[in-house]
């Protein structure tokens, strides 16, 4: 272990980047579990003050680094980084696999449903501990600018330099960035086109995180909008909804959803009893990224569609939707 405590300061290029990305960075052998023991007893600290792993760092802050475990990762086992090597190829082949779109600045894939975007509690195989096989030669890797699901399949964009990274950080916190879902969902909503707006509280309970609507006013309560559209209906037991998230918060569409009453399918936080469903739909989420369009670093638009993954094609293929329909949703407002 290192005993000197250093204190680091934020670049231009780190500008609005998250405390815990940040740490991923420059500190890529730290658990993100160690960090979050850091933080919690006050070890890690912005600007003289505690900080949390989803804080957004600004230029000239400084960061106070505790003393940290040297990596044991192997450097001096011949064995072991064979290993480490074998499975960097790995990784690498199967991002790039995942590719819909890739430029100098811009990298976007088409993240499968089960693959989590983050490390986590019991999480070890995840999108964010893959990038490090995609690193250049001076050693800068793409870097998560926004996240999904586990189990939301569809675009993820990642940024390739820490400049892209801090502009389209910015880019999807004004809002700049459109987003498309589509979900197959229990029912058939009335009306076939609306505006769903609720406030939301991330909770955590028996089943894990959560979120649960609330009153305005309310304590830790954020204002939730998604506009949603009818494409196609299988008689009255499954819809194909097309969603357009003005906001992204947690959860957001599932929770919309079923709040509606047509939670979707496949969804074992926010669903229901799944009766009247074709048993033969696969029982896993139905949500998926479908396209992303916003303003790329270097000028112009970036306007991405992912394909359905091979659990949704299925269901498309049974419930008989065409999947090159035209999508309502597209002419939806944007605020």
């Amino acid at each position: 272990m290192s005993f000197l405590v250093e204190t680091r300061i934020v670049t231009a290029d780190e500008d609005g980047m998250r405390l815990d990305r940040w740490f991923k960075t420059h500190f890529p052998d730290l658990a993100f579990g160690h960090l979050q023991k850091l933080l919690r007893s006050g070890q890690v600290r912005v600007d003289g003050g505690r900080a949390k792993t989803n804080d957004r760092l600004a230029k000239d802050q400084s960061i106070r680094v505790p003393p940290l475990p040297k990596s044991e990762q192997g450097a001096s086992n011949p064995h072991i980084a064979t290993k480490r090597s074998v499975q960097a190829e790995k990784d690498a082949e199967f991002i790039r696999s995942l590719i819909l779109h890739e430029d100098k600045d811009v990298l976007v894939i088409n993240k499968p449903h089960g693959l989590a975007v983050q490390g986590g509690s019991g999480t070890e195989r995840h999108v964010d501990g893959m990038l490090a096989a995609l690193a250049g030669p001076d050693g800068e890797k793409p870097r998560l600018v926004h996240r999904l699901d586990r189990d939301t399949s569809g675009v993820l964009v990642l940024a390739k330099t820490r400049k892209a990274a801090s502009e389209l950080g910015a880019i999807f916190r004004t809002r700049s960035a459109r987003k498309i879902y589509w979900a197959l969902v229990k029912g058939v909503p009335s009306p076939k086109q609306g505006r769903i707006s609720l406030f939301l509280s991330k909770q955590l309970g028996m089943d894990g995180e959560k979120v649960r609507v609330m009153k305005h006013g309310d304590e830790e309560a954020v204002h939730s909008i998604t506009y949603y559209s009818l494409v196609d209906r299988a008689a009255n037991s499954v819809s194909w909804l097309s969603l357009k998230p003005v906001t992204g918060r947690t959860h957001q569409l599932r929770a919309h959803t079923a709040h509606i009453g047509h939670p979707i399918i496949g969804d074992p936080k926010y669903g229901e009893a799944m009766e009247n469903i074709p048993e033969e739909l696969p029982k896993k989420l139905h949500l998926h990224a479908r396209r992303i369009t916003l303003p790329h670093p270097r000028g112009g638009t970036l306007d991405v569609t992912a394909p359905l993954p091979p659990h949704m094609r299925q269901s498309f293929d049974i419930l008989g939707f065409d999947s090159s329909a035209y999508d309502p949703i597209v002419d939806a407002p944007e605020d």
